[in-house]
């Protein structure tokens, strides 16, 4: 059997089809297709993952001269999560399936697009300093972001109507799938929301010091905007409950993971007195 036939079946006993017939239709060419691609996706991030715990990623703390030329760290932003926000928003509008109109796929939208909103319109406004950013790094980025809006976009507005109609409907909001999901996205968002705060006010005016943070969950670990940013994605497998959402979660964790292991050992050599081991976590509180 194929990969993506397995998949496929386990697929549709995770949300609860088990209608034979229905199993049947989800085993056709497009959606063994769409399962492979989520497959070598995955792939791809557990390369990425072991790959940054050698290669320091070349943006914010780690940037070096080694990754080439840079542009204006708010430009960067700007262009690298802007194209996830119009292909998610571009799929929803010309999906040809009514049912997309409807609340439950309205929410969907909403949610992701909300976090994107702020991520692409917002937040590179926020920024302070003069930092820059690499292009390559940006332009992986700016790849990545193409496909995940791909993926998360063709599963909730194009695959989901077509061969699993009766998934999302107005029941879906009242799932404690979507319930627990919504709320750990937000709480996610809230904590993300704070430590880049926390960041963005750890110098005064005119300051060029580097400080450790310590309010809110960098009381914990030393990546707090990370961990907001895994949590937030984690409650978006959830509440979606597919294997498009489960493939950003994982590749957000194969992304953020070792590169706030780098990040705390850059602050272990930069603060050695007042760095406390026995406290700090690199990202997730208590465990690693």
């Amino acid at each position: 059997m194929h990969i993506s036939k397995f998949i496929c079946i386990f697929a549709a006993y995770l949300i609860g089809i088990s209608n034979f017939n229905t199993i049947i239709v989800m085993l056709n060419p497009e959606l063994s297709g769409f399962y492979n691609f989520l497959f070598i996706m995955a792939l791809i991030g557990l390369v990425v993952f072991i790959s940054l715990y050698f290669v320091d990623a070349g943006y914010g703390k780690m940037r070096s001269e080694k990754w080439g030329p840079a542009i204006n760290n708010k430009i960067g932003w700007f262009l690298m999560e802007m194209p996830v926000f119009l292909v998610m928003l571009y799929l929803w509008a010309v999906s040809p399936y009514e049912v997309v109109r409807q609340a439950p796929y309205w929410i969907f939208l909403l949610i992701f697009e909300f976090h994107y909103f702020q991520r692409s319109f917002i937040f590179p406004l926020l920024l302070k300093g003069k930092s820059k950013m690499p292009i390559v790094i940006m332009a992986l980025s700016v790849l990545w972001n193409l496909i995940n809006g791909y993926v998360q976009g063709w599963w909730l507005f194009h695959l989901a109507p077509k061969y699993v109609p009766d998934m999302y409907t107005v029941e879906w909001l009242t799932s404690w799938q979507f319930i627990a999901g919504t709320c750990i996205f937000f709480l996610g968002w809230c904590i993300n929301m704070h430590s880049d705060y926390v960041i963005r006010h750890l110098r005064k005016p005119g300051d060029t010091k580097h400080y450790l943070p310590k309010k809110g969950m960098y009381r914990f670990v030393t990546s707090a905007n990370y961990l907001g940013e895994i949590v937030e994605w984690l409650g978006w497998a959830i509440l979606t409950w597919s294997f498009a959402g489960a493939l950003f979660c994982w590749f957000t964790c194969c992304n953020l993971v070792p590169r706030a292991n780098s990040i705390y050992l850059k602050y272990e050599q930069e603060f050695p007195d007042e760095f406390d081991r026995k406290k700090l976590k690199r990202i997730f509180p208590f465990l690693y």
